[in-house]
């Protein structure tokens, strides 16, 4: 029996996704994004705490990335953490844990005006979302079973 692994993350990319290889050959792309938290501390504040994470996307859900992902865009990630552990120049150990992405759901791009978007843009969005739920639905047949190494 499989234990939960799970994780649901939502947060806004920081900068422009990074392609990488793996181990064995195979190209992914790495999604840093922002996520943020508002609470009230014990003197009634409202404080904003601010956590970064990468995200690891691999296949078609990659190459959406790497193209739909741009700087600022919000992005809503259903995945799984995986730890990767490795011995550094010095023989340390070292830990990382990462965010493998199962499922991404791109959220629209606001606009600063008030203006309506032209149908390019609208076209635009929408070839944009149905390459991404295109990628998610292939990725997640074609990873059953499958292994990651970084």
């Amino acid at each position: 029996m499989n234990s939960l692994n799970q994780v649901i993350i939502e947060g806004n990319v920081v900068r422009q996704p990074e392609k990488k290889t793996c181990k064995n050959g195979a190209a992914y792309c790495r999604v840093p994004i922002a996520v943020n938290r508002y609470y009230k501390n014990s003197e009634g504040q409202y404080v904003d705490d601010v956590s970064f994470f990468d995200i690891s996307t691999f296949g078609k859900l990659s190459e959406a990335c790497e193209k739909w992902c741009l700087k600022g865009r919000g992005i809503r990630v259903v995945g799984r953490l995986k730890q990767n552990i490795s011995t550094d120049e010095n023989g340390r150990k070292t830990s990382r844990v990462d965010i493998i992405a199962e499922h991404i759901e791109f959220k629209p791009v606001l606009k600063k005006t008030a203006e309506k978007e032209s149908s390019s843009e609208e076209e635009t969005e929408k070839r944009m979302l149905a390459e991404a739920s295109a990628a998610n639905q292939n990725d997640q047949e074609a990873a059953e079973g499958e292994v990651i190494a970084f």
